[in-house]
């Protein structure tokens, strides 16, 4: 562990210096715990498989599946082959189920009553807990912050990684706090207020960031709330939202399946309670909110930028003063079909959806139905509207039930589902129809995120609630208005009495291939062969295409419903799909400058609008990209998550200011070749224009012209990761996977129900 410093520092400062392995030219830091689902493992397990690698702890990994699985009723499941009807989805979680056979890993599957999203079952479990790392190939495992743990959203590769190695290479990120003092308003709520932080930051301000959450108004929040808000920080451009654990946190956690006991909680206890910020500790950002000034508050465009009060209006897009800002209202207001200035609480609905990891859990579902209830007591949704409830996980539908709020929602006519992602992505039958507007929790309003052509407003449960229930956008406060104690129809439970016991994870199923001993000794200093595994990327010449687009998120780069898929080749068909075609002829769209010659040949992008790449971890982006033909893309910033897997697939991204990329753009516009030496770090312009230079991090620069992949170069450090295993388990002994790996060891917790499922704990 790092030595003790006189020097103030951050809880982020606190968390990280306590992971780093080594920190050389790029730093390694230990992940605690990997969380699995099945949209962004098939290719890492199928890397593990073919350089006959094992999964290094499986004890620090849970998998499980949300995506794209169906939330229809599950009285009839028998298995998935017989359950799920779409192939792609079937095929992605049938692989899930075999990999976690084979190599060990404890799952909950579809039919075990613990499934649920990822970002959910963590916490619910205790597998998530304070001082931690925590990473998921999903780009809102920033939610696990809110114990005070640096937790992010990683690529397929990094997947890979963390298989493999249980480390990350990383740099570290610059620190920014946001500061909320002050009481809520009557009507507010955890999703009111990131909803207006991001509103006043926009979707890149926390880019190269991880966010602390303070002030008077966080520590009075429950963890349920607290989650809702560092879910959702990643939508702010930051890398990760953190929150320091508390009282709050501490009796949250005790007795949770996962979590030390006995000696070991004192301990961690202990340890938990050093992880604040020291006074005078120094933040890079730091943004000061009154929570007087937050209002019931929710999106208007497609971005979640795009915010306003409920009382508020469509904003003009001729009041802006950045022409690609301007340019970006007036196409999101075309999509959503709304006119400047028109008055929010007079927009209809089609569909209202309650669920999601921002807003699944079961305090979630109270605030939906105290909603409902102070409606009257035959109040139903309104004529037209389509509701539908999917609980976050099996354990809080089963809690909900417990409580009757399932009999609120079905009674007042909303539909009652299974757990999983459902309508927050759209994978799985789920969807919006195109034109359908939708009152969501969810956490994006991407175009086409909930469905093609679907029209998204994010906002809080209880906001939802109020929409299904008047067949437009509400203020709650009409409903509730000062009220906000708990309904006397809703009998609180608690948790605790839905939980099993944890008990020891299977075995793996032999395997016929040789498997490489993670206990060997470290490789020779030289660079071994199976690390040149990416094509070497040193001077590329060739056609640039221009966009000038800002915030071209990962659901625009490739849309959902290529994202079922179990190879990382083949998606070039699929970039940019729906601007590339007609969704209704299906035909290319000659407007769209990758369907224009030459720049369907083209191999490098320019972008002159900021934060390309943002949204999900998903490494498809790059993927189809990267098929497409195009290895570089330059631009004024980059989403953190895309920019790190732009390298892991041999992909350069390169940041320059504005001025230097209108000048490319107009040499792309016209169709002239540029030339990207990564060696001499400069773009070459065409005709003796002159070169640019940009810069990249050294070591990262070394990787692309030598073709060298991150597992390799990691493995080299063998030792240095062993050594730090042994000082872990030493220190911290309660993160060496307590409750189903260490011993076999059982948690004292009442079991809800005597059945074990087959590949239970």
């Amino acid at each position: 562990m790092p030595a003790p410093t006189s020097t103030p520092r951050t809880l982020y400062d606190k968390v990280y210096d306590d992971h780093l392995v080594y920190s050389a030219d790029q730093a390694l830091i230990y992940i605690d715990r990997h969380l699995v689902h099945e949209v962004t493992s098939p290719q890492a397990f199928e890397g593990l498989r073919t350089a006959k690698r094992i999964v290094r702890r499986p004890d620090c990994t849970l998998a499980t599946v949300d995506h794209n699985i169906p939330t229809i009723s599950r009285k009839s499941f028998k298995s998935i082959h017989s359950f799920i009807e779409e192939p792609d989805s079937r095929a992605q979680v049938g692989a899930l189920e075999d990999n976690v056979k084979e190599f060990g890993l404890t799952y909950f599957g579809m039919g075990d009553r613990r499934q649920g999203i990822v970002h959910i079952i963590g916490p619910e479990q205790g597998f998530t807990l304070p001082g931690t790392t925590v990473v998921c190939g999903d780009s809102h495992t920033s939610t696990h912050g809110a114990f005070g743990a640096l937790a992010f959203g990683i690529g397929t590769s990094e997947v890979e990684h963390v298989l493999a190695t249980q480390t990350l290479p990383q740099k570290k990120s610059k620190n920014m706090r946001i500061n909320v003092e002050g009481a809520l308003p009557a009507g507010c709520n955890s999703k009111d207020i990131v909803l207006h932080i991001i509103g006043l930051i926009g979707t890149a301000g926390g880019n190269g960031c991880v966010i602390e959450f303070s002030g008077s108004t966080i520590r009075e929040l429950s963890m349920e709330a607290r989650m809702s808000i560092c879910n959702m920080s990643i939508e702010g451009g930051a890398r990760a939202g953190m929150i320091a654990p508390d009282e709050i946190t501490f009796e949250y956690l005790a007795g949770r399946p996962l979590c030390p006991v006995g000696e070991e909680w004192d301990q961690a206890v202990a340890y938990w309670k050093t992880l604040k910020s020291d006074a005078g500790a120094h933040y890079d950002v730091e943004v000061e909110i009154k929570a007087e000034d937050i209002a019931p508050t929710l999106t208007w465009g497609t971005s979640p930028q795009d915010t306003v009060p409920i009382t508020g209006t469509v904003p003009d897009p001729e009041k802006a003063t950045d022409p690609i800002r301007k340019n970006g209202m007036k196409r999101s207001l075309e999509y959503m079909g709304l006119q400047p200035g028109q008055v929010m609480e007079e927009v209809k609905i089609d569909k209202a959806f309650l669920g999601s990891c921002t807003n699944g859990r079961i305090e979630d579902l109270r605030s939906a139905a105290k909603v409902i209830l102070s409606a009257g007591k035959d109040a139903k949704v309104a004529e037209g509207v389509y509701a539908m409830v999917v609980p976050g996980s099996g354990l809080v539908k089963q809690q909900a039930e417990a409580e009757g709020i399932d009999v609120v929602f079905k009674k007042a006519g909303f539909d009652w589902r299974e757990a999983g992602c459902s309508m927050c992505l759209g994978m799985n039958p789920d969807q919006l129809k195109p034109q359908e507007r939708c009152a969501s929790t969810s956490n994006r309003n991407f175009e086409g995120r909930q469905g093609q052509g679907g029209r998204t407003h994010l906002m809080s449960p209880a906001m939802v609630a109020a929409a299904a229930m008047t067949g437009r956008l509400t203020d709650v406060r009409k409903f509730v208005g000062e009220n906000v104690s708990d309904h006397p129809e809703i009998k609180v439970t608690s948790v605790f009495d839905y939980m099993d016991a944890a008990i020891p994870s299977p075995a793996p199923i032999p395997r016929e291939t040789k498997i490489v001993d993670p206990n060997a000794k470290a490789l020779p200093e030289a660079v071994d062969p199976a690390t040149a595994g990416l094509p070497k990327f040193n001077v590329l010449t060739g056609i640039a295409a221009p966009m000038s687009t800002a915030n071209i998120d990962t659901d625009m780069i490739i849309p959902k419903q290529f994202l079922k898929t179990l190879e990382r080749t083949g998606l070039g068909k699929a970039a940019f799909f729906e601007h590339r075609y007609d969704q209704k002829t299906k035909e290319e769209n000659p407007d769209f400058v990758l369907n224009k010659e030459p720049f369907r040949r083209a191999n490098i992008l320019i972008c002159t609008g900021a934060n390309f790449g943002c949204g999900s971890s998903r490494e498809h982006a790059p993927w189809a990209i990267n098929d497409f033909g195009i290895r570089c893309i330059a631009a004024p910033s980059f989403a953190d998550i895309f920019y790190n897997n732009c390298f892991k697939n041999g992909m350069l991204p390169i940041v320059l200011p504005p001025a230097e990329l209108e000048q490319l753009h107009a040499d792309a516009s016209a169709g002239q070749e540029l030339t990207v030496d990564l060696e001499r770090k400069v773009i070459v312009r065409p005709d003796g224009k002159g070169e640019i230079s940009f810069q990249v991090d050294d070591f990262r620069r070394h990787c692309l012209i030598n073709g060298l992949d991150d597992i390799g170069l990691t493995l080299q450090h063998r030792e240095e990761i062993e050594q730090f295993e042994t000082r872990r388990t030493a220190t911290w002994p309660w993160l060496d996977g307590l409750g189903y790996a260490k011993k076999g060891g059982k948690v004292p917790v009442k079991p809800a129900s005597p059945q074990k499922k087959k590949m239970d704990w």
